[in-house]
């Protein structure tokens, strides 16, 4: 597909000898944010380490562009995808100017010494997320939350068609998950993609393009989050009772209620596999 950034194409992977993945197909389209939603053991990071080839699925196709993703050296790969981890541990006192700046390295030349155009990145990356006063500062001296923006700057810096991101906000704040947020947005704008995988239901309902929930390592829908995020498949996917709230302008707000009895837990269970719109 021209238009895809990134897809998953009948991918499947057990490790351990325990299925993970079970047949994926997914598509992020150029210009999209799509958020990976689902319970713990739903197979969401580790759709994230076949992208970046960490891991290699035992059937299925996984594409960046048009290409397969085992066709691009490393270097190639890091040129087109970017990733945010769940945690940043660095266990020396790098700079956080200097973390940033290993996002350019893919880009640098033979000798591998950075240039004006590099520095200039790495400053405008730490502007973005709002740590430009800390540019100097011992990683070892910052917050869990700061750390985490550090580590988005450095995915900036690195300039992809594509950013991944596991679990971006969890150590963040109400206003810096915002933020940060509306930093992928900005990207999404100026055509690139993003696939940010996230438990906050609500807040990547609000900035994601579409979500696509994951259940026992299958696809169990896939739409605008106002068709994701139904009563029926919080049920069905996370083994909750939860009620669904619209804003104004129709973004649903998830409020738990309790476990569904009812229900078993979805990480042993097994979904329909049946995406209730077809990935683009």
């Amino acid at each position: 597909m021209s238009d895809a950034a990134l897809s998953f194409d009948g991918v499947a992977i057990a490790l351990g000898g325990a299925p993970v993945l079970r047949g994926v197909d997914l598509t992020l389209a150029r210009g999209e944010v799509l958020g990976l939603v689902g319970a713990n053991g739903a197979g969401k990071t580790t759709l994230l380490r076949l992208a970046t080839r960490i891991l290699r699925p035992d059937t299925g196709v996984v594409r960046v562009g048009a290409e397969p993703v085992e066709r691009l050296s490393r270097r190639a790969l890091a040129r087109r995808i970017a990733v945010v981890p769940q945690e940043t541990q660095v266990p020396f006192p790098f700079r956080a100017a200097e973390i940033v700046l290993l996002g350019r390295a893919p880009h640098l030349g033979l000798f591998g010494f950075e240039s004006r155009d590099d520095l200039a990145r790495v400053e405008r990356a730490l502007a973005a997320v709002g740590m430009a006063e800390l540019a100097g500062r011992s990683m070892l001296e910052l917050s869990g939350g700061q750390r985490q923006l550090v580590s988005l700057a450095r995915a900036l810096a690195q300039d992809p068609e594509t950013l991944l991101l596991d679990e971006p906000t969890a150590f963040l704040d109400l206003r810096h998950r915002v933020e940060a947020l509306e930093v992928v947005r900005g990207l999404a704008r100026d055509g690139r993609s993003a696939l940010v995988v996230s438990h906050d239901l609500t807040l990547v309902a609000r900035f994601c393009d579409r979500l696509a929930l994951l259940a026992a390592g299958r696809v169990y829908a896939v739409g605008t989050p106002a068709d994701v995020l139904t009563p029926e498949a919080l049920r069905a996917t996370y083994g909750i009772a939860a009620e669904v709230l619209h804003a104004p302008d129709g973004t649903p707000l998830v409020v738990p209620h309790g476990i569904d009895q009812r229900s078993q837990d979805p990480a042993a269970g097994s979904a329909s596999g049946a995406a209730h719109e077809p990935a683009r």
